[in-house]
């Protein structure tokens, strides 16, 4: 017997289809419209081919910003991975207090990021922030609008502040999914605290894990807003991240092409390094099963 297909269902995913198109799609192919194009002004454009994409390839401005990109995020990861599974470990697991904890841990997550920034940006000055005011009064120079390292430890902490809830709540869902079987049974054999973090409750946190690494790695990666308002990518470029270059180029020097092309890169280096997290931390989690 012929089994029969209704197709009818296609009809029912057909305005996700299209808001994806609308939001995603058509602006991808705008973008690398430009990026191969040239304009001299008046809406009138000329073939460039890979020449943007050539320039940038060579531009040194791009590959400092890479670095300080790669070099921020690789701190952001370092530092609220372990401190995310930290304070995880340290949370009441039930009862009252574990649900204030929870709602606590949430209330930096629900802050809009330009606010996030300009909370920063407040209190980091020596003039009226709190935390400036105080450096300041115990001799401890802190300037972030003029001192490399102070900016640079300034937007490290706000993006701990803001994300390391994140993390935190990740593994704690892992641990919550842990039987009370496994502790009784480890309690029995006399295992000792770390004994029982390293083959009970981390193997069961590793896959709340890798979704937390991949998305603090995309945030932080693509990090805008934040730095900018506290920073605007200063002193110098010290803080300018690959986005705030982004945007300096495409809106501040109107450069349509290189932008374009230096945007699709960006989009392909995110994307890239993005799926090797992935294949390596899936693999990692075949071989732990």
């Amino acid at each position: 017997m012929e089994k029969t297909v209704n197709q009818k269902a296609w009809f029912l995913i057909l305005p996700v289809l299209l808001l994806v198109a609308f939001s995603a799609v058509i602006p991808l192919m705008t973008v690398v419209n430009y990026s191969v194009q040239d304009t001299f002004g008046n809406n009138q454009f000329f073939w460039a081919g890979l020449e943007w994409f050539e320039e940038m390839l060579r531009s040194e401005r791009m590959w400092d910003a890479l670095g300080r990109q790669l070099m921020f995020s690789a701190i952001i990861l370092a530092i609220q991975v372990p401190l995310g599974v930290f304070i995880a470990l340290n949370m009441p697991k039930s009862g009252f207090w574990s649900s204030f904890c929870l709602v606590m841990m949430s209330l930096p997550l629900l802050i809009p990021w330009n606010v996030v920034g300009t909370i920063w940006q407040i209190f980091g000055r020596v003039d009226i922030g709190l935390l400036g005011y105080t450096l300041d009064a115990l001799g401890i120079s802190y300037n972030y609008t003029q001192n490399t390292f102070a900016a640079w430890v300034t937007i490290i902490v706000m993006d701990v502040w803001h994300w390391t809830s994140l993390v935190a709540l990740l593994a704690f869902a892992g641990l919550k999914s842990i039987p009370d079987a496994y502790y009784q049974a480890a309690k029995i054999d006399q295992a000792s605290r770390w004994a029982i973090f390293r083959y009970i409750e981390l193997p069961k946190m590793m896959g709340v894990l890798m979704i937390a690494i991949l998305l603090r790695f995309m945030d932080s990666f693509m990090i805008y807003t934040e730095p900018f308002v506290v920073t605007g990518g200063g002193p110098g470029n010290a803080t300018t991240l690959l986005s705030i270059d982004l945007v300096k180029m495409a809106l501040g020097q109107f450069d349509l092409g290189p932008a374009a092309a230096f945007s699709i890169m960006y989009y392909l280096v995110i994307l890239l390094i993005s799926y090797v997290f992935y294949t390596v931390m899936t693999n990692l989690d075949k071989k732990g099963g």
